[in-house]
């Protein structure tokens, strides 16, 4: 379990390190990212990285399938190629839609995880993997609102700078309401009460912030959404691990 784990930090290390090497000149327009080390020139964006980036991925790879299995070891490549090639090229500077396809790359870790239990995946599972695919939009749009002058500047068409704080808001918290539903329902359909019951806190939490930043779609407000977010994915998954351990 430990060495999966670290296969999967060490694949979305790699593909963090990858959206900060190929997006170096977008970072530098940004005030949240403009220290990064590739946007700062403390590191060079030369082909070698790229290798070295590469190199990682296949490692972390290799490694999954010899402690794990194929699917285990496939899903964990793909977290990290769906977030580097998918979400950072392919759409991130075309369409407000980029958060939502590139949002898949969480949903791998889940598949890498559940697979390496059982590769045919529970119903459990794959509520699971929804969860996280439907969590992470409302996630970065909370972000975005926050930072919507600088995704502005950059020229990323981020939901809030395409369609507007408030709109985002919108979207914001009907995820908020749809996650609260289905991580419920994941509580219930796995019988875990400890997971049910923090996922309602969580989830109540996230919508009751959702709506306040609907009304008053301030930078305070985004801020307050993003770490709800951030905290009921954290109940949920101590939840679900919680209640693994009792069974």
């Amino acid at each position: 379990m430990a060495l999966l784990f670290l296969c999967v930090l060490v694949a979305s290390a790699a593909a963090g390190a990858f959206n900060q090497w190929w997006e170096a000149d977008l970072d530098r327009l940004m005030k949240r990212t403009k220290g990064r080390p590739f946007a700062t020139g403390a590191l060079t964006p030369h082909a070698g990285w790229l290798a070295l980036i590469v190199a990682m991925v296949l490692l972390a790879g290799l490694v999954a399938w010899s402690i794990s299995n194929g699917p285990a070891a496939v899903y964990t490549v793909a977290g990290a190629l769906v977030y580097a090639v998918v979400y950072t090229v392919w759409l991130k500077r075309r369409t407000w839609w980029n958060i939502v396809i590139g949002g898949l790359a969480g949903s791998f870790a889940v598949l890498a995880g559940a697979a390496a239990v059982d590769p045919a995946l529970s119903p459990q599972a794959w509520l699971l993997t929804i969860v996280l695919f439907l969590w992470t939009p409302p996630h970065f749009w909370s972000l975005a609102i926050a930072f919507r002058d600088d995704y502005a500047a950059a020229g990323v068409p981020m939901l809030p700078v395409a369609k507007g704080d408030r709109i985002a808001a919108w979207a914001i918290t009907g995820h908020a309401v749809a996650l609260l539903i289905l991580t419920v329902a994941l509580g219930l359909l796995s019988g875990g009460r400890v997971t049910t019951v923090l996922a309602a806190l969580g989830g109540v939490w996230f919508v009751v912030e959702a709506l306040r930043l609907q009304l008053q779609p301030t930078r305070s407000r985004a801020m307050r959404s993003f770490a709800a977010s951030l905290v009921e994915l954290s109940l949920v998954l101590i939840g679900v691990m919680v209640d693994a351990g009792i069974a």
